[in-house]
């Protein structure tokens, strides 16, 4: 009867698509005395490396069949791995049947996720499923006693070292740790591949809904100190925070990422350059212009005081001269597309600024889901991707809005979608002039808005209010006609909102009676 008492790992079986540090752990195997079975790929390329490999097929005496679907799930492979060290019955059992043991697994699983998001066909997304991977990996990690299993070429250094310091061993602890890694592994694998098929049946809401992310930052707290917190990444193409490269400051934090991803989606809504300020998660400040310094100076004048310890997002490339303006403001973050090397070194002296890249712009009409958290479960739904376009919208008043007004009326519908809710957003020539967010009532938002208007006329030496001949949308219908009279008293000339309530001919007869242009949408962006 076999003798496997000492937990010493005698043999490895070796299947990866990420060869990544193979060499270097097979040679510190093949050093130590460990036997190496091996199929396919990893087998050709370890032998390649003259490091010596027994294949899977001799192994079990029987071939891989049927195209490679069929190489490692044999009784003398699994029964291997999965026979139980200290049990009589699985030992005689090993002896019966020829079994040997294998006490480690080195598999990572066939790329799904990047042929998928490669645009491969539906026939080669399928033979990109891995079968014997996750079974392996599996059995590793459920006799994770006596088996090390490993999926991530990052821990192999971490192997090297457990082994050395444990005469050719792995401690318990570390081997529970890397089954917990295992099983983390593969059931984001099978997510990726559910919600795959989910979207192939067109099930946009499937009876389960699989979620996996890989985790990209422990922070020192979250929203606030006494909240712990992370950072996940998910295999969402989409650019953004997700996707940027920090290239100076300090770490982010939880708040910092949150506002910036508010900031970037904001941006990324329009095609002339344009930018955006934010504070806690709504626009302080919103302007497009001929160029990004033009948007910058105009957006700053929205609300400078509020710009302080702010996110600053841009929809283009952040050139020296801009960054030079910026630099005179304490902001916590900068987030681009693009950064010009110029730019780099006005900001290299902000220490403590985080400047985040993104490489691209995301298509904001583009699909997608949001989830938000619930006790005992979450909510998820679509993206809020809908954009109020001229010919979508309805005049309802005896004024029609002039084309200025127009472009006026629809850039503030935009950044509305971003404010959170009761949101109202007075804006003039492409520019925000007044913001109220997050009031439980509109009028409150409408008050609030004008009133920052007055404060940052005041702060720029003006005699008038930001409002005066400017514009309002509302993210939501005016439940009563207090809200519009309260904009009107602020100075607009035209009013865009989504319309529905039972008290709208109210509305718009008082928005008539105040020469007051009024269009309809038919969409609301309530966010909360």
């Amino acid at each position: 009867m076999k003798n496997l008492k000492s937990n010493k790992i005698i043999r490895a079986l070796v299947s990866v698509s990420d060869k990544t540090n193979l060499i270097k752990l097979g040679n510190f195997l093949i050093q130590n005395g460990v036997e190496i079975l091996s199929t396919g790929g990893s087998a050709k390329y370890l032998k390649e490396a003259n490091i010596p490999v027994k294949e899977v097929s001799e192994h079990t005496g029987f071939p891989e069949i049927m195209d490679g679907r069929v190489k490692t799930l044999h009784p003398k492979i699994h029964g291997g791995i999965l026979a139980r060290r200290s049990e009589t019955s699985h030992l005689t059992a090993m002896d019966k049947h020829a079994i040997d043991p294998i006490d480690m697994i080195v598999v990572n699983l066939y790329p799904f996720e990047e042929t998928v998001s490669g645009g491969a066909n539906f026939e080669t997304c399928i033979e990109n499923i891995d079968i014997g991977g996750p079974s392996l990996i599996r059995a590793g990690a459920k006799n994770h006693e006596s088996i090390t299993v490993v999926t991530n070429p990052k821990d192999y250094d971490d192997v090297i070292n457990s082994m050395s310091e444990n005469n050719g061993t792995t401690t318990p602890e570390f081997r529970r740790r890397l089954a917990a890694a295992a099983y983390a592994k593969t059931a984001a694998y099978d997510a990726a591949i559910s919600r795959w098929f989910a979207e192939q049946a067109g099930d946009k809401f499937p009876q389960v809904h699989t979620l996996a992310g890989t985790r990209a930052q422990v922070m020192r707290y979250g929203e606030n100190p006494h909240q712990e917190a992370a950072f996940y990444r998910t295999s969402n193409d989409r650019y953004g925070v997700g996707t940027a490269t920090q290239l100076q400051g300090k770490e982010l934090s939880y708040n910092n990422l949150n506002d910036t991803d508010a900031a970037f989606e904001l941006v990324a809504e329009f095609d002339d350059p344009a930018v955006a300020i934010i504070k806690h998660a709504n626009p302080c400040g919103v302007a497009i212009g001929s160029s990004i310094f033009e948007a910058y100076e105009r957006a700053l004048k929205c609300d400078p005081v509020s710009a302080f310890g702010g996110i600053i997002a841009l929809n283009r490339e952040l050139d020296a001269a801009t960054a030079s303006q910026m630099a005179d403001l304490f902001l916590e973050v900068i987030i681009a597309p693009q950064i010009t090397e110029n730019a780099k070194d006005v900001l290299i002296s902000k220490k403590n600024l985080r400047v985040l890249i993104t490489g691209e712009m995301p298509e904001p009409s583009t699909s997608g889901q949001t989830l938000k958290m619930l006790a005992g479960g979450y909510l998820l739904q679509d993206r809020d991707a809908a954009q109020a376009k001229n010919a979508d919208l309805k005049t309802v008043t005896k004024r029609s809005p002039s084309d200025q007004e127009l472009l006026d009326l629809i850039f503030a519908f935009t950044v509305c979608k971003h404010v959170k809710s009761n949101a109202i957003v007075y804006a003039k020539a492409g520019a925000t002039v007044g913001i109220g967010a997050g009031q439980m009532s509109r009028i409150d938002s409408c008050r609030i808005a004008a009133q920052k208007a007055i404060d940052a006329a005041e702060a720029a030496g003006e005699s008038e209010p930001l409002t005066k001949d400017s514009v309002v949308a509302s993210d939501a219908f005016f439940p009563f006609a207090d809200g519009l009279l309260a904009a009107a008293a602020a100075g607009v000339t035209a009013v865009i909102q989504p319309g529905g309530s039972i008290r709208d001919e109210e509305v718009i007869s008082v928005a008539d009676k105040n020469d007051l242009a009024m269009v309809l949408t038919g969409i609301r962006h309530f966010r909360h």
